[in-house]
């Protein structure tokens, strides 16, 4: 899969997509990242990318033309050309469905937003999906681009360890991840599960699986509307809310 990345600040990219996960994804060649600033896709010896509102306001908004140009060449350095996603708080907010989608992508060109925001023509001619990671405003997109390109790079297959390690985590399958624990047993007075020493692996599931249900109920019961679960998982939950 191949990623690039339109951002007025490339180097905040430097640190986070040169270590852990998505830096072995790059090495394997499972990811490819490249970053590129709309910044040289100006024609003005200042470079300049924005301007003041039109009907006023505070703040500068991001001009099309740098942003157009700039995609335009980069959607030809390669094939397929590419879906455009512009992160803006305005977008659909991003969960794993969405993640799943995007990662079956051949090849993303990420918007990053800052000042004000872009200009309206760059939503309705240019960008193919608009995305939110979240409700509330950053600085500017890059740290949401991080978010994003961390998220759809672990689904890539490959890049972890273990595929299991997909099927289990948070929100694959639409519950919260159950409790994990290691050594030692026993840690100031904390002790693990007797269940999970038992070497009994379907004992083992069953258990995780209760926790998960009661942690999603516990913590985020509005996911709970959507996951998969048994009458008898159904009753569990009526049981810890205190119903019949």
């Amino acid at each position: 899969m191949r990623i690039d990345i339109v951002t007025l600040f490339p180097e905040m990219f430097a640190g986070p997509f040169d270590a852990s996960i998505i830096a072995r994804a790059r090495e394997a060649g499972v990811l490819e990242i490249a970053v590129h600033n709309p910044r040289d896709y100006t024609h003005d010896r200042h470079h300049v990318v924005d301007d003041y509102a039109y009907g006023g306001g505070p703040g500068m908004v991001m001009k099309p033309e740098p942003l157009f140009e700039c995609v335009d060449a980069v959607r030809a350095m390669a094939s397929p050309p590419g879906k455009v996603v512009l992160l803006t708080p305005q977008g659909r907010l991003l969960d794993h469905d969405i993640v799943a989608g995007l990662a079956r992508e051949e090849r993303l060109v990420v918007l990053c937003g800052h000042y004000e925001g872009v200009d309206e023509r760059v939503r309705e001619g240019l960008a193919d999906d608009e995305i939110s990671i979240g409700d509330y405003v950053l600085s500017g997109g890059e740290p949401a681009a991080i978010v994003l390109v961390d998220a759809v790079a672990r689904q890539q297959p490959g890049v972890l360890g273990s595929e299991a390690s997909l099927e289990e985590e948070s929100h694959a399958q639409g519950l919260l991840e159950y409790p994990q624990y290691t050594r030692p047993p026993e840690y100031r007075g904390m002790a693990v599960p007797e269940v999970l020493l038992s070497g009994h692996h379907a004992e083992i599931a069953k258990w995780r699986r209760r926790q998960s249900i009661l942690r999603t109920a516990a913590r985020r019961p509005d996911l709970l509307a959507r996951a998969a679960l048994t009458p008898e998982e159904r009753r569990l939950l009526d049981e810890a809310r205190g119903g019949p």
